[in-house]
């Protein structure tokens, strides 16, 4: 039903005469329905608690379709967006594939083990003991620090590549025998995979149906925080094939190079569509949001805490490393951190807020901002200062430091239009004329000439503990009392448009009411 009513809406607007373009039915969003062609994982960890007790992350990924598909997987550091690790994977029709990704036993850093039986190339090590470790190659000498203390969190992607074709080897190789009475049957062959640049045969483009999640796991803290990944439909309406090894495709990589936002605003509804010239904005375009919305809790009495996971999936397509400003919609390059500037408002249970806050704690020259391309936000109590984030013990941390009363709540997370450089910093701009508006309310179509996407490009959650340790024996039984709860980030979106060319002060922010203030949901 969702794709009819894309497919109908397109070529409602083409009819129109407003696209412009032949191929109008294809174009990058967020499939709320949560299947597609691209699936982002916001985060993952492997770094050990205060207790002394490691995460590990069991992901998964499903093809809900009757085609085969082969896919890129690919596992990215959370302070630099670093590659450290991807391959080639290969679901048969309704096919799972599930791993794990856990601290390296021998060793500093993390690594990767499955018991599935899916095809993979290159083969992923099937043991935990012995998992395929995580790389530091990519990284090395990027400012950020050397050691694979760096692979310990960080959040994947899984880039539908292409279909495979019914009734091809390449089918046969990757499908799971149907005859689940014999050891092992259920294991495809995996004969002749593919392992070249060269076209193979049997592929076709894309065409979605994927879904995922994972699960933040501490078993012995007795915690487990779960997720559902960031669906992109529309990516790509080409065959993206690389080989293994290739750091190709990435997001950048969609096929157009066009985005769409349908949402729901405070007058009804607006579907937003524009044109880019390179495919990372079009990606980015769809996650830029002005505002971050959720709970926290640090009450002292049930001994919580609240970690917020904001991350940033297309900063390194905009972020060099060394000094300078970064591209926009980002602030500067990497440099131990690229940071970006923040604002935080929080208020407690009874609408009292101590205001705006522009400053983490510690106080650094850092300290409104956020730094990193995983980032996670951690709430204190009683105004204290930590060395690492109080849930999930990340080292990619900013600290917001609360007093009393403020110890429960929510918070809204912007990021402020930069009246130096006219906004030109946390907003995108597509090309005059490169965007439409349809109203859904009332059917009308209107061409855009002048467009901006404030905000920036981020997905994520927040996580929130309970830990009392072990209760007083029930009948003989001490018995764990820890507890976790997650909760997917609520967001605003400002897009603004106008007749002529952006009447806003250089001097002022931009105000709401100037924007399609639209709040999304995952």
């Amino acid at each position: 039903m969702s794709t009819f009513k894309q497919k109908s809406l397109f070529a409602a607007l083409a009819g129109l005469g407003v696209l412009g373009v032949v191929d109008s039915a294809q174009a990058v969003h967020i499939n709320n329905d949560g299947l597609g062609q691209a699936l982002i994982y916001p985060y993952y960890t492997v770094r050990s608690t205060a207790s002394g007790n490691n995460y590990v992350t069991a992901l998964t990924v499903v093809n809900t379709t009757s085609a085969a598909k082969v896919v890129k997987v690919r596992f990215l550091e959370g302070k630099n967006s670093r590659e450290v690790l991807d391959f080639n994977l290969f679901l048969s029709q309704y096919d799972v594939w599930t791993g794990g990704i856990v601290p390296d036993p021998a060793g500093i850093g993390a690594g990767l083990f499955t018991k599935d039986h899916s095809c993979t190339t290159p083969a992923v090590s099937t043991s935990a003991l012995t998992p395929t470790k995580f790389r530091n190659g990519a990284y090395v000498g990027d400012t950020g620090g050397d050691t694979l203390d760096r692979t310990n969190e960080g959040y994947f992607e899984i880039l539908e590549m292409a279909t495979i074709v019914h009734g091809s080897a390449l089918e046969a190789a990757v499908t799971h025998v149907s005859n689940l009475s014999a050891p092992n049957a259920s294991t495809p062959s995996c004969t002749g995979l593919p392992i070249t640049a060269a076209f193979p045969a049997g592929l076709a483009e894309p065409t979605g149906g994927l879904f995922g999640d994972a699960s933040l796991i501490n078993v012995n803290d007795g915690t487990d925080f779960t997720y559902d990944a960031v669906p992109l439909d529309g990516w790509s309406n080409t065959v993206q094939w690389t080989e293994p090894g290739s750091q190709l495709p990435t997001l950048a990589n969609v096929t157009p190079k066009t985005s769409v936002v349908i949402e729901n605003t405070s007058t009804g509804g607006e579907v937003v569509r524009s044109t880019w010239v390179n495919g990372r904005d079009a990606v980015s375009a769809v996650m830029m949001r002005a505002d971050v919305y959720n709970t926290y809790t640090v009450e002292p009495n049930l001994k919580a805490a609240t970690d917020w996971i904001v991350t940033m999936p297309t900063k390194r397509f905009y972020v060099s490393v060394g000094g300078g400003a970064g591209t926009p919609p980002f602030q500067s390059n990497f440099r131990n951190g690229s940071c970006d500037n923040i604002a935080l408002t929080y208020y407690d249970r009874e609408e009292q807020s101590p205001g705006a806050i522009t400053d983490f704690s510690p106080t650094t020259p850092e300290s409104r901002s956020l730094c990193w391309e995983a980032n996670v936000l951690t709430f204190t109590g009683n105004g204290g200062t930590v060395t690492a984030s109080n849930v999930l013990r990340s080292t990619n941390y900013a600290n917001v430091a609360l007093d009393n009363p403020w110890i429960n709540g929510w918070a809204d997370l912007n990021f402020p239009f930069d009246p130096v450089n006219f906004g030109l910093t946390h907003s995108l701009t597509p090309a005059p004329g490169a965007s439409s508006v349809f109203d859904i309310n009332s059917g009308i179509l209107s061409a855009a000439a002048n467009v901006r996407y404030f905000g920036l490009p981020v997905i994520g959650l927040a996580v929130e503990s309970f830990t009392n340790g072990l209760l007083p024996p029930s009948g003989g039984t001490s018995v764990l009392s820890n507890y976790g709860g997650n909760f997917i980030h609520k967001y605003a979106r400002c897009i603004f448009m106008a007749p002529t060319d952006f009447p806003v002060s250089p001097t002022a922010d931009v105000s709401p009411a100037l924007c399609l203030d639209i709040i999304q949901g995952p």
